[in-house]
């Protein structure tokens, strides 16, 4: 039997493939048979072959895969089981968004008000009760949608961690709260999603530090008013954050904070410097009226004014880094831009999408005539990281990250 497949026979017993020091200090991962199925929609071309070539191969964690809010294409997003997925297919980078609960201790939630669809909060009737906007069905007749709104800060940390995370999605027509929580898109599953465990920021570095996997926090912006409940400052958020690294003992280069709030970055570039250096600055300026992804006079603050600043890293949607010509994914203005400012980029976030097939997409919007069909998630990835040169990507499902990175990349750090 050859060694590869005598070590992966015996994985379980501790086996480790003879290489590299950098490769024995990694544990093998399985990237699982989601890129494969991608691999088969490409057209029978180059990057195919490189692809193809292999499967066979023994795959590594690597720091070009981000486990964006975990794996949450089939796993409740920011649950421990949706982060262990993520670690287990070899993101070596996991993102906890973080809001604040009412007695403002930190958690993994990608918005302060989205419990109503991202755990069974409305399923329990005392916990319910406490929302910011209850439950209100739909009225047919007037095209008003079934809604609701419930906060992270409207409950405890503790109230919070007794939840069941689920997946991402409600149901807006539906009559009763037991319908409206039945929300998750037909291209996601449930099948993973039973009573998932929620996640408070100290748990997820807990977790991550254990696995040893770095880390991508971003602070979300508050729903609340600011200062918060006895004069919880926008910086005290901020310096929580670090705080709460500096507490377990992470250091920072293990630490990537992320913001689509710039005076953050500022914030952290001033006080926190160490963490600081390797903030990324999640861009937002497309949603400025006047934006113009192909003309640099409409991007305020300008690249080399972000550079300027002490920013490192820039992390902007997928969309702004590329566009078609001739039949072809090519860089865009705003890539190249970025790159001659000396800014390192992350972007994000692929497999965050129904089919490709199904129509337009809000993550391939710069791609209307290419993005037709799934193989163009890889088209795309390799596009980002060979023309591109973005140092990482965020996935949903960072299976297909790491085996593009373990394929045609380096030795996984940045």
């Amino acid at each position: 039997m050859k060694p590869i497949f005598l070590c992966l026979t015996l994985l379980l017993a501790g086996c480790k493939l003879t290489g590299s020091a950098e490769t024995d200090a990694k544990p093998l991962v399985s990237p699982g048979p989601r890129p494969l199925y991608l691999l088969q929609a490409l057209p029978d071309d180059d990057l195919k072959q490189r692809l193809q070539a292999c499967k066979t191969q023994p795959f590594y964690r690597h720091d070009f895969s981000i486990g964006h809010r975990g794996a949450p294409l089939m796993f409740a997003e920011h649950s421990k089981q949706s982060y262990q997925a993520a670690i287990d297919m070899g993101a070596g980078i996991v993102e906890c968004d973080v809001a604040f609960t009412a007695d403002k201790q930190l958690v993994c939630r990608h918005a302060q008000c989205d419990l109503h669809q991202t755990t069974d909060i409305l399923l329990r009737p005392e916990l319910a009760a406490k929302c910011a906007e209850p439950f209100s069905p739909a009225e047919p007749a007037n095209g008003k949608a079934a809604s609701a709104r419930c906060c992270t800060s409207d409950i405890s940390v503790a109230e919070f961690s007794g939840l069941c995370a689920k997946m991402d999605g409600v149901n807006p027509h539906a009559q009763n709260v037991a319908d409206y929580v039945q929300g998750t898109p037909g291209w996601r599953t449930d099948l993973y999603s039973q009573c998932a465990t929620p996640m408070t920021h100290q748990d997820s570095v807990a977790l991550f530090k254990q696995q040893g996997v770095k880390m991508t926090p971003e602070l979300k912006q508050p729903q609340v008013p600011m200062p918060y409940s006895g004069g919880y400052r926008q910086q005290d958020y901020a310096q929580q954050l670090v705080d709460e690294y500096k507490a377990a003992g992470v250091a920072p280069s293990q630490v990537y904070l992320q913001s689509f709030n710039w005076q953050d970055i500022l914030y952290w570039l001033e006080h926190e410097p160490e963490f600081g250096r390797q903030a990324v600055w999640l861009d937002g300026r497309y949603e400025q009226p006047d934006f113009n992804p192909m003309q640099s006079r409409s991007w305020q603050p300008s690249m080399a004014e972000l550079k300027a600043s002490g920013l490192n890293i820039i992390a902007p949607p997928l969309w702004l880094l590329v566009t078609e010509q001739d039949g072809k994914i090519v860089p865009s203005a705003y890539a190249k831009a970025a790159k001659a400012a000396g800014l390192e980029i992350i972007a994000w976030s692929l497999e965050r999408s129904a089919p490709l097939a199904q129509g337009k997409d809000w993550y391939y919007q710069s791609l209307p005539t290419l993005a037709k069909h799934d193989g163009v998630v890889l088209q795309l990835l390799d596009v980002l990281a060979r023309d591109v040169g973005v140092t990482a990507v965020f996935s949903d499902w960072p299976g297909t990250t790491t085996f593009y990175a373990n394929c045609l990349l380096g030795d996984g750090s940045f």
